[in-house]
């Protein structure tokens, strides 16, 4: 597995940088600083990074990002970002870990090999993400969960990216990137109850941009396979 920031290229040091730096203002300058927000954040955006790039780390550091997100949204009563994260994107995150670790690229062992999705792999996605997505909806209604429509449209968006993330296609950076707008959303409802989340939502942005970049990432990688 070796040292992950070893590989990092000047753009990727620097977006790093930057995304580190953005979050650590924005939770400073509420004056109400939640570690447990913070921590979690600073973890999710270098996993982000890494799963740019490839690297395993990437799965490693997103089984604790859950942990942490799992518990923060049990603060606000989000149940669906809380069974989601804890039942779902960390059990997922486990497997893509194994996943990728036995499918290193031919070019680079430090980098997984992107697989390319066939008819069969959509159609289970589809159909499994259906599934999910009603049964999900369900328990969410029975919970009273805040923001019904918005947390049953996160799981979904959120169950495709795991997958996608251990079938390791390109766009499981896509999904997740439309996941982060939904969070989003999701946050700022919960900031106008306390602006205390407003930093929540300013780190789901740094998200957003550092999926997108994973995205082009793997695009261009894909291309040379």
């Amino acid at each position: 597995m070796g040292n992950p920031f070893k590989n990092f290229t000047r753009r990727d040091s620097i977006l790093w940088g930057v995304s580190v730096a953005i979050i650590l203002i924005s939770n400073l300058i509420t004056g109400k600083v939640d570690v447990l927000t913070l921590t979690a954040a600073l973890i999710g955006v270098t996993s982000l990074i890494f799963a740019a790039k490839g690297n395993v780390w990437a799965q490693i550091l997103m089984v604790i990002f859950s942990l942490l997100y799992g518990v923060i949204s049990f603060h606000f009563r989000y149940w669906g970002e809380m069974v989601t994260y804890l039942g779902m994107t960390m059990p997922m995150a486990i497997w893509s870990a194994v996943t990728w670790l036995k499918n290193p690229s031919e070019g680079n062992a430090n980098e997984v090999k992107i697989q390319k999705l066939t008819g069969k792999h959509w159609l289970w996605l589809i159909i499994s993400n259906m599934i999910v997505t009603f049964g999900f909806y369900l328990i969410l209604r029975y919970f009273k969960t805040p923001n019904l429509f918005f947390s049953t449209l996160s799981v979904t968006t959120s169950f495709l990216a795991a997958c996608l993330t251990m079938l390791r296609s390109s766009y499981y950076a896509a999904a997740y990137a439309a996941n982060d707008v939904i969070l989003m959303v999701l946050w700022m409802l919960a900031s106008l109850h306390d602006i205390g989340y407003v930093p929540v939502v300013v780190n789901f942005a740094m998200f957003l941009i550092n999926d997108l970049y994973g995205f082009i990432s793997w695009k261009k990688r894909e291309q040379t396979c």
